[in-house]
């Protein structure tokens, strides 16, 4: 018997609880891990909480990133074998599988490589991040060198990825928090400039910053009626890409900013890449690339978990404290 992370009803972090469960056989095109390290997610609160883009089937396993080694390989799977050290690419529905335990079954495609000078916990700490900002910023948005980008809510793994994205391409990177408390580390993080909405007037700011031109590339998780303020600090024909829910409040169309701007408002999920084997596979060479190169390179935040502390784990990452990937290890 091995410990698996479990929910019986939707509701807050309690009501995850460890469950011991044999590890089971996969099956056509599966593989299964022996689990070392977990990176979290803010979708899997939200699936947790019965609040996310697919209803969970009860009682249910959660979680998209894992890294771990091949204990067992499936019928029909290529290209992985028994004993080799690989992570979790989110390429996969969270009602069918599940990596937060000691073991886990994914499907072989979902499993990638990760470098040798990497840990379990920054190999666990690599694919929700890169691929979702790369996705928006650079395979959709075609980010260009001299660019801004403006990204709120920035100490979060996919903002702190996005900054890295923005200065691998030469683009401009503003950073938006909420107050002053993470401001050094954002910039330190690379951030060329950073704003603390709840201290300075956004628009205003993102102008002086941008010479009036405005974000070419808007790159938010929050959505809600902040879309509105976000939207007035947009250049001519900008974009603004919404990957997130994090304000359950209806979010309104910025009618006037829109008009006025030719502006470009665009839900935008990471299954847009990793639903596609292209678009997977260049999202892919594109992050070996940068981690290689050091562009890219994870930042996980001060504070770790083991598994038996997965509550905590999940109410510290709801309590907004976190800068950086949020890892548990096995």
């Amino acid at each position: 018997m091995s410990k698996v992370v479990r929910f019986h009803q939707t509701g807050g972090p309690e009501v995850l609880q460890i469950d011991d469960l044999p590890p089971s056989e996969p099956g056509q095109g599966e593989v299964r891990l022996t689990v070392q390290a977990l990176g979290l997610n803010r979708a899997e609160c939200m699936f947790r909480a019965g609040m996310y883009l697919e209803t969970p089937v009860l009682p249910s396993r959660l979680g998209y990133e894992a890294a771990g080694i091949v204990a067992a390989v499936g019928p029909g799977v290529t290209g992985l074998k028994v004993g080799e050290r690989v992570s979790t690419i989110p390429a996969f529905q969270p009602s069918k599988y599940g990596v937060y335990g000691e073991w886990a079954i994914v499907p072989g495609y979902a499993c990638a490589a990760y470098p040798e000078a990497m840990t379990p916990e920054q190999g666990a700490a690599i694919w929700m991040q890169y691929l979702t900002a790369w996705g928006a910023l650079i395979e959709f948005g075609k980010l260009e060198r001299g660019q801004t980008v403006l990204i709120p809510a920035a100490s979060s793994s996919v903002g702190l990825a996005a900054i890295q994205i923005a200065k691998a391409s030469g683009a401009t990177a503003i950073a938006a928090t909420r107050t002053s408390d993470k401001k050094s580390r954002l910039a330190a993080a690379g951030a060329d400039h950073v704003i603390a909405t709840e201290q300075e007037d956004l628009p205003k700011r993102v102008m002086e910053i941008t010479a009036n031109r405005g974000a070419d590339i808007i790159f938010d998780p929050v959505a809600g009626p902040s879309i509105e303020i976000l939207a007035q600090a947009a250049s001519q024909h900008g974009t603004v890409f919404i990957y997130g829910m994090l304000d359950p409040r209806p979010t309104p169309f910025p009618m006037v900013p829109a008009f006025t701007k030719g502006l470009a408002l665009r839900a935008y999920t990471l299954f847009e890449i990793t639903g596609q084997p292209a678009s997977l596979e260049k999202g892919k060479r594109y992050v070996y690339e940068n981690l290689k190169s050091g562009a890219l390179k994870p930042i996980l935040d001060e504070r770790s978990f083991t598994l038996d502390q997965i509550v905590d784990a999940h109410r510290y990452m709801e309590s907004n404290r976190q800068f950086g990937k949020i890892v548990v290890k096995v």
